[in-house]
């Protein structure tokens, strides 16, 4: 299978600079899987498609302002780090620029000093740094003053408002990048959603950028995933379960909340409450045990994200949908509209849910 297996064209134009006004007023293109009829709705539509007994997954991660601006303190060279992951005791892995200017030893300088660094180690594969940080008070509050919001190289415009980059549910802070395809819900949508029957469950799943790398083999068998941190509790695990045994489908929103599911479920599509550190890279002929229906948004050509929604409903199924929203306009990306991949039953073969 080869990565331009994946690969469609996208005028530059259809590549969603701002976030609507208001977030649940984006497209949402809805694929049957069953039958691979489209229909052209809007995000506040969502509910035509849930039924009492269903449950909503989301990914309550938030994202961290982790791009720092700063100086080499010997030099006074600009640095720019973008924060990745937390490895703990003020340690973090880091993709830097330039990195010729971050060498092991090189000390770096934020905010006038009010929070400084030293590189400690650069990573075989990447480049990427562990630095540690040296500051007086709370981490995450000097990240709130000192930080920007890390935005999709493809987003050229400011943010104005950088909650617009959160979703409304967020609660975990752990993110370098925001998982996009919750941004369209609002309180108000979500609480129709619940008045319906309709259960919400939550992961967590700290989105690093190494969901966004781009794919750089040939051969997609021979990509490999950077890996993120996740965590699911009880009360959650056994919503989803009780779900399963009631008949319910599970929807999924978004690739991180698919990848945890899939990461903790049993060959029989239970989940259990756990933690640690899921690589799982999902592409065609793989079998899904946890979800039933997802949420997404339009993904970048050739990205591993543009694979496991490949695996999920089909390549071909994939690729004409994709070629039908280039055609109707939609918006793509992180900011852009979004797309629901469904199914009428919820499938249970193999399972003894």
């Amino acid at each position: 299978m080869k990565t331009s297996d994946f690969y469609y064209d996208l005028p530059e134009r259809l590549i969603a600079q701002t976030p609507l006004d208001h977030r649940d007023e984006s497209r949402l293109l809805a694929l049957c899987k069953d039958t691979g009829e489209i229909q052209h709705r809007h995000f506040y539509d969502l509910p035509d498609f849930l039924r009492p007994g269903d449950t909503l997954v989301l990914n309550n991660s938030r994202v961290i302002p982790a791009r720092l601006l700063g100086v080499r303190e010997d030099t006074g060279y600009p640095i720019e780090l973008v924060l990745l992951t937390d490895k703990g005791d003020g340690v973090w892995e880091c993709l830097t620029r330039p990195g010729k200017k971050c060498r092991e030893g090189a000390k770096l300088s934020f905010g006038d000093g009010k929070l400084t660094a030293t590189v400690e180690e650069i990573l075989p594969d990447g480049g990427n740094r562990l630095i540690r940080f040296h500051y007086e008070g709370i981490f995450l509050e000097i990240l709130e003053e000192l930080g920007m919001m890390p935005l999709p190289p493809y987003i050229k415009e400011k943010l104005d408002d950088p909650e617009r980059y959160q979703t409304v549910y967020s609660k975990t802070p752990g993110s370098a990048a925001a998982p996009t395809a919750g941004l369209h819900f609002t309180p108000e949508l979500l609480e129709k959603i619940r008045a319906m029957g309709v259960n919400i469950a939550c992961v967590t799943l700290h989105v690093g950028l190494g969901t966004f790398r781009p794919v750089k083999v040939d051969d997609v068998q021979d990509h490999v995933m950077h890996s993120e941190f996740y965590m699911m509790d009880e009360e959650n695990a056994a919503i989803i379960n009780n779900t399963r045994k009631n008949g319910g489908r599970v929807f999924a929103v978004g690739t991180t909340a698919t990848r945890t599911l899939e990461t903790i479920a049993a060959e029989d599509g239970s989940v259990r409450a756990c933690s640690g550190w899921t690589n799982i890279f999902i592409y065609p002929g793989y079998r899904f045990k946890a979800i039933d229906c997802l949420v997404t948004n339009f993904h970048l050509p050739e990205s591993t994200l543009m694979m496991l929604i490949s695996a999920f409903a089909g390549r071909d199924m994939i690729m004409n949908a994709y070629q039908i929203a280039v055609e109707q306009e939609y918006r793509f990306f992180s900011f852009g509209d979004s797309m629901l991949i469904y199914t009428e039953n919820a499938h249970r073969e193999d399972t003894n849910v």
